[in-house]
């Protein structure tokens, strides 16, 4: 189990490309995911393409109605999305995991300010979370 520990921000969620920029900004040690895994949501034109723009692989599920508009259109209408499905079962699988560990109130409200000390946290209720199971 790989984790990476960040700052609290005020807007976890990002919107659309500028977030990402934000994120990935030239001034910082680069660090680009190696691959993205997001609902519905963010399946759009604009996130698409900056992702591949990047080079990161990302599986992310067609809107229903973005499928009904792309088979309407026939053959104009363009190639599916690529989309792993055992990619997206494991990334329910990860955030059913990152709910149970927000079960615990040191974890959801992140009481510490030192890194070291929360990661400790998150691995002892992750060790909690296994010993139950």
């Amino acid at each position: 189990m790989v984790s990476e520990l960040t700052a609290p921000s005020s807007s976890r969620c990002w919107r659309g490309s500028e977030s990402l920029d934000q994120a990935w900004d030239d001034r910082r040690p680069r660090k680009k995911p190696d691959s993205l895994a997001a609902d519905r949501a963010y399946s759009n034109g604009p996130v698409r393409e900056y992702l591949r723009r990047r080079g990161v692989r990302h599986t992310i599920p067609e809107k229903s109605d973005s499928q009904a508009a792309r088979l309407r259109k026939g053959a104009r209408g363009g190639r599916p999305p690529g989309f792993d499905e055992d990619r997206y079962k494991k990334r329910n699988t990860v955030e059913r995991a990152i709910n149970r560990l927000k079960g615990f109130r040191a974890v959801a409200t992140r009481y510490e300010k030192r890194a070291y000390i929360y990661l400790g946290t998150v691995t002892l209720a992750a060790l909690v979370i296994w010993l139950r199971t």
